[in-house]
């Protein structure tokens, strides 16, 4: 995308807005908040993810039923979701109803009221969400894995926090957790529709252009100290789960963009990967096999996951390690480096045809870097990625001595 095909506008608040012109019916509008779980104190494990659960209970001129209808009375939908280090809510509705969804949005972030008998509802529901969440292994490993990754910092708590935590929470707990962190410096409404810039800026000006809630200078960094650990935890479950993985880049590292093709590579969504060629294709071991490289402010991880019968654990990391140590100790050939860049820019270029999709990476972008990187110059820096680079790479993130091991069995 070149830059004339988006346009921002920043309010004297310090709340900037991204807008894409599409030719469509439908419209799409978030507002990201540049804090999430990780920004808890040790006290408030779980808050962020109850506060974008508690958002929709209740406004100073609305109950929550009329919330819930704004939008779905005309066709569109209200969400939201909470990271480690984002809270974004956002609304999909005909093009005609951006008046309507911005002053929504503006009215549940800002004017919320939390009413303390829906904060009591709504712990019930986020405890049977997290029982629920304990009856997935295949989910529950990444969390505790994280746990080990980043043990004793509040990165590598899960997002949905525990019963003890939950049941101290009170609306001043919610109120002083919103002082101390959100600040509209620290936010971007993203959107993507058929409306003019013009026209646009005037609604975000009416209902955006609010006081300042605080000025920030962004998120202090951390320093982590990692150690590989091994851990077997006994599970009833029919199968085993297991994750090998490590720390790795930062989001803002100049490798973050080559340890993601080397990641696509070797475990990615497309079924020729590396892994999934060696364990599911060749040998029929595991129905379920991926990596994935998550990056944090200060700090990532890469993480490979797989399920398997609890017989066939010690065959499937054995193959995955020795896949690895190719990675390692050799060069991908020209023609294998040509095709994992095409494969990738080709998964980039297909998520940005949903325009969801790419107003939710447009917000995000403009967030952390300020910035909205074109197609082409993410084409032009995939294409400068060296096979000397990958190899590099793959012995700093993918050293053996340095991999942890979490296994459900």
């Amino acid at each position: 995308m070149s830059e004339t095909e988006y346009h921002i506008h920043t309010l004297p608040n310090g709340i900037r807005l991204i807008h894409r012109f599409v030719d469509s019916p439908v419209a799409h509008l978030g507002l990201f908040i540049n804090t999430g779980s990780r920004d808890e104190q040790e006290n408030e494990h779980g808050l962020a993810h109850l506060i974008e659960h508690m958002l929709f209970k209740g406004t100073a001129k609305r109950r929550a039923y009329y919330i819930l209808s704004r939008m779905e009375d005309v066709g569109g939908e209200l969400n939201a979701y909470t990271t480690k280090e984002e809270t974004c809510i956002h609304g999909t509705f005909f093009n005609q109803y951006y008046g309507r969804a911005l002053e929504l949005i503006s009215d549940i972030a800002f004017n919320s009221s939390f009413p303390a008998n829906e904060l009591k509802k709504e712990r019930e529901i986020i405890l049977d969400e997290i029982n629920s969440y304990k009856d997935s292994p295949s989910e529950l490993i990444f969390d505790e894995f994280e746990e080990m990754l980043f043990h004793g910092n509040p990165l590598g708590r899960n997002i949905l926090g525990n019963e003890k935590s939950l049941k101290i929470f009170t609306p001043d707990s919610i109120k002083d957790f919103i002082r101390r962190n959100y600040s509209t410096d620290q936010m971007v409404v993203s959107s993507v529709g058929a409306i003019e810039f013009s026209k646009l800026v005037k609604l975000f000006e009416t209902h955006f252009n609010g006081p300042v809630m605080k000025s920030s200078t962004g998120r202090k960094q951390v320093q982590y100290n990692y150690n590989p650990l091994k851990k077997q935890v006994s599970r009833k479950t029919f199968q085993a789960h297991c994750i090998i993985g490590n720390t790795a880049y930062k989001i803002s590292d100049s490798r973050r963009l080559p340890l993601y093709l080397l990641n696509n590579y070797l475990g990615g969504p497309g079924m020729n990967s590396r892994l999934n060629m060696a364990l599911r294709e060749r040998k029929g071991y595991a129905y379920s096999i991926d990596s994935m490289y998550t990056a944090y402010t200060d700090t990532g991880n890469i993480t490979i996951y797989f399920g398997t019968d609890k017989a066939l654990v010690d065959k499937c990391r054995d193959i995955i390690m020795k896949e690895l140590r190719l990675l390692r100790e050799k060069n991908l050939s020209t023609l294998q480096l040509h095709k994992a860049k095409r494969q990738v820019l080709g998964h980039i270029a297909i998520s940005s045809e949903n325009n969801e999709n790419y107003m939710l990476s447009m917000g995000k972008s403009l967030m952390l870097f300020n910035k909205i990187e074109s197609l082409d110059e993410t084409g032009r820096k995939i294409e400068n990625i060296t096979p000397k680079q990958l190899t590099e790479i793959a012995n700093e993130v993918l050293n053996e001595q340095q991999l942890s091991f979490l296994l459900y069995q």
